[in-house]
């Protein structure tokens, strides 16, 4: 659905950020701005700022940051469109009715149906499980240890052994058989009819971060297989893209999410207060996952169960989750299987003890690795430091890398110099010798790289100050412009910038965060427009920063155009150009900056 960007503009004016942001966290003003702890990852200082003029937030901890809409979207996980929805709503502002196409149209009413559908099956499972025909399922759920509250909580339920119980009571609301069948809760086919996906199981439904429920899962009472069983894909469901709890675990204030195998692991660590516990639906960890899970945090334990197949689980699991920015550790469950039967066993108080000393993902692979040799045996052992030293090598950075092998050698008692030198070894090795021609290359590729970070500084600086002092702009014209920025996402703010100083005589921030569609670029706008700069742009050594900035962004600009008149063979344009920058310093010391 399209709105027009006038409407969206007036819902965000409509909205004063910190009425809105104030109502989720408490804020106190801090000069010209509000200060507050962040609520997107946990912190005892406040470094979240909530600025009034520039209607948008920045926390100098996370780097979060964006407008109003940004804020609800990230907070609420909602999409751009709930957002506006929500916020409208709360303005008082009257959205137009969506105009879809036929296609669109129909794709959100199959959506729409669907989740119906779901939250029909839902409630009926749940009835039946405190219904006569449940009285088996909920004495295991009990039996179990599982309360009254948790059951309500997570919406638990039962499937009766009927094959088409669910069936009749879905035709008799007015089902048809063609949708009934891409719901994912009913079979069909000539010889049996209509017949139930789940039945004779306990139901755990699956809900999305919106509590919507989108699946579920059965557990089946008695020795049936498979044993756990989960709805089907569907528009709505993706098990590989989906976490069992994370509608409950996201509002949760640990700065940590615990990682499990299953539904009745997260239950029964949500039971005894260790709320911020999700679990993949039967299938292995995916960078989907990961995705979803850096929304809500950076660190992660993985409390899978202790077995050969919980530790092949994790050691997928972990480079996965490292490759997504993720600081991991593992929780050790022995003598124990899982979650559940430690819970039962000994207690939360235990498990926190577990948690407080979960180990180093690194440490958790050497210790794997570790149990493939035997090292009383010293060519075992020999081997054994071998791999150590190669699994070192992964750590790129030299600091880094120093500070494990130190942990290395006191854990596993190596000598460190040996181990050192072991290490450096294997790095050498894997290093191929390159010719004076191939070293050049390099020197000039580095030298270019730190060339081009000197630029991307430069351009982030100005658009700082533009955003500081508008009339900068003004100033500028003439030496400089939009086109002048061709470094990533500067580009597109610059563009941003110029073009509304020029409609509307001044630069606002929030409207602008408006335009970037993912929540990285909005953060990342929001960082610029967040900087404040210290001291005044008339006094001289601010003057002079701002010359040098001007300058080196005017010489790069034509130096960048310079590369495609010689490509062009267009030596008139190229004979301009350098007239133009032989005259950069006389454009730009004769204005007032």
């Amino acid at each position: 659905m399209y709105y027009p960007e006038e409407l969206v503009e007036q819902v965000r004016t409509e909205n004063d950020i910190v009425d809105v942001i104030g109502s989720y966290i408490r804020l106190q003003k801090k000069g010209s701005s509000y200060m507050g702890l962040c609520p997107f990852h946990n912190e005892k200082t406040p470094s979240f700022s909530v600025s009034a003029s520039k209607q948008m937030y920045h926390c100098f901890g996370c780097g979060a940051g964006g407008n109003i809409y940004t804020f609800i979207m990230e907070y609420e996980n909602y999409t751009f469109v709930e957002a506006l929805k929500y916020l409208a709503e709360r303005a008082g502002i009257q959205l137009p009715e969506q105009e879809y196409t036929k296609e669109e149209r129909a794709k959100a009413d199959l959506r729409g149906r669907l989740l119906e559908i779901n939250k029909q099956a839902a409630t009926y499972f749940f009835y039946q499980l405190k219904s006569k025909n449940g009285q088996a399922a909920y004495n295991y759920l009990r039996k179990r240890g599982i309360s009254d509250e948790i059951i309500k909580k997570f919406g638990l339920g039962y499937a009766n052994k009927y094959s088409d119980d669910l069936y009749r009571y879905l035709k008799g609301l007015g089902y048809e058989d063609d949708f009934l069948k891409i719901s994912g809760l009913i079979n069909l086919n000539e010889r049996q009819g209509g017949t139930d996906k789940f039945w004779n199981r306990v139901i755990f439904p699956i809900m999305d971060t919106n509590n919507r429920v989108i699946g579920f899962g059965g557990r089946v009472m008695g020795d049936g297989m498979p044993k756990y069983l989960n709805s089907p894909e569907t528009m709505l469901f993706d098990k590989s893209a989906n976490l069992y709890g994370l509608n409950l675990a996201k509002l949760s204030r640990a700065d940590y999410l615990l990682i499990c195998e299953g539904y009745m692991d997260v239950i029964a660590l949500h039971q005894a207060g260790f709320t911020n516990t999700v679990a993949s639906l039967g299938t292995a960890f995916t960078a989907r996952h990961a995705n979803l899970l850096k929304r809500f945090t950076r660190q992660v334990l993985l409390t899978y169960d202790s077995d050969d197949a919980g530790k092949r689980a994790a050691l997928r699991a972990i480079p996965i989750l490292k490759d997504a920015g993720f600081e991991v550790k593992i929780i050790d469950m022995k003598p124990y299987k899982d979650p559940d039967d430690f819970i039962k066993a000994l207690g939360k108080e235990e498990f926190q003890k577990r948690i407080d000393k979960a180990k180093n993902s690194f440490f958790f692979e050497i210790d794997i690795i570790k149990e493939e040799y035997n090292l009383s045996d010293p060519e075992q052992k020999t081997k054994f430091f071998y791999q150590v030293a190669k699994k070192l090598l992964g750590f790129q950075e030299e600091i880094e890398r120093n500070i494990y092998i130190e942990a290395v050698a006191k854990n596993y008692n190596i000598d460190i110099e040996q181990l050192r030198r072991l290490v450096n070894r294997f790095g050498s090795q894997m290093v191929v010798a390159i010719s004076n021609k191939d070293e050049f290359k390099q020197s000039r590729r580095n030298s270019k790289k730190k060339s081009e970070d000197g630029i991307i500084k430069c351009q982030k600086l100005l658009l700082t100050w533009i955003a500081e002092d508008n009339s900068l702009i003004d100033r500028i014209k003439g030496v400089l412009g939009p086109e002048d920025f061709n470094e990533g996402i500067y580009k597109e703010v610059a563009r941003q910038v110029f073009e509304q100083y020029e409609k509307e005589n001044q630069v606002i921030p929030a409207k602008i965060i408006n335009r970037f569609e993912s929540p990285e670029e909005q953060s990342e706008v929001a960082d610029i427009f967040s900087t404040v700069m210290r001291g005044q742009i008339d006094t001289e050594a601010m003057k002079k920063a701002l010359r040098d900035t001007i300058i080196r962004l005017k010489e790069h600009s034509l130096d960048m155009q310079s590369l495609k008149a010689i490509e062009a063979n267009d030596t008139v344009l190229l004979q301009r150009i350098i007239k133009e920058k032989s005259e950069i310093m006389k454009n730009v010391d004769i204005r007032a900056f």
